[in-house]
């Protein structure tokens, strides 16, 4: 589904792009209901001046410029303002990905060419990948300047919108660095390195939405809940008894792992 069309530009060259949305909400939702008959609960909009319900085609955004008094403004009204420049992505400057925090990553989007831009869009991606850069844009989206990561894969570009540095929070809770002997540091090395292993997004799954689903089918059958088992694994108090335990129990996984794809 096509989230909104743009086009990305830097220097005199102008790519015509296409943005799709990338995630989908796979979550289960309750509904909330009344706790006396179970009838669906229900929110109305209605007029604070009249006290009607008020249909969605009957809304329309207005600014309160002083007490009780508003300027109604239109979508049509916001577009026309907008110059080329606002309703393009114009890239500002490049930077290297490993610059960036992840937490200035908000919305990603799949970019993918436009008839014509196939090219330029190209062009673009393979000189990211090469230079191992990602660009810095911006465009106006909705009645905001978003700031925007365009980012290069190999079988494509996606483009994060990002927040400003004034969205981000500073760190609550600073703490006071131990010391960590070397010793314990291989250890940990060692245990990183025995999980080390490529990343495929395909393997993981939501376990908790799937125990979810199980619960309300339980629930529709008539079928009692049964509560989890506690976890039996004993606390290891000693972090260097923990490490060896964790880097002997990956190694052994990785082993059985090994062995059932060879079987």
């Amino acid at each position: 589904m096509i989230s909104r069309k743009s086009v990305i530009t830097f220097g005199m060259v102008a790519i015509p792009i296409a943005m799709y949305t990338t995630t989908q909400d796979n979550d289960i939702h309750f509904n909330q209901l009344h706790k006396e008959d179970n009838s669906r609960i229900r929110y109305k909009k209605t007029c604070a001046h009249c006290g009607k319900e008020i249909a969605s085609g009957d809304i329309v955004k207005g600014y309160e410029y002083d007490t009780d008094k508003y300027v109604v403004v239109t979508d049509e009204e916001i577009e026309k303002i907008k110059t080329e420049k606002e309703k393009s992505i114009q890239i500002l400057h490049f930077a290297q990905l490993n610059q960036i925090s992840p937490v200035y990553y908000d919305k990603t989007y799949q970019a993918a060419p436009e008839t014509g831009g196939e090219k330029a869009f190209e062009l673009l991606r393979a000189s990211l990948m090469s230079e191992q850069k990602i660009a810095i844009g911006k465009t106006v989206m909705g009645t905001s300047d978003t700031l925007m990561a365009i980012i290069p894969r190999e079988d494509g570009i996606l483009i994060s919108t990002m927040f400003y540095a004034d969205d981000i929070k500073g760190i609550q809770k600073q703490y006071t660095k131990p010391d960590v002997s070397e010793q314990e540091l291989n250890m940990a090395k060692m245990l990183i390195n025995s999980m080390d292993t490529p990343f495929d997004p395909s393997k993981y799954k939501d376990e908790y939405q799937a125990k979810l689903r199980e619960l309300i089918e339980t629930k529709i059958s008539g079928k009692e809940i049964v509560a989890a088992e506690p976890d039996s694994s004993g606390k290891v108090i000693d972090l260097m008894d923990a490490l060896r335990a964790s880097v002997e129990k990956a190694e052994k996984d990785k082993k059985d792992k090994k062995d059932k794809e060879t079987a």
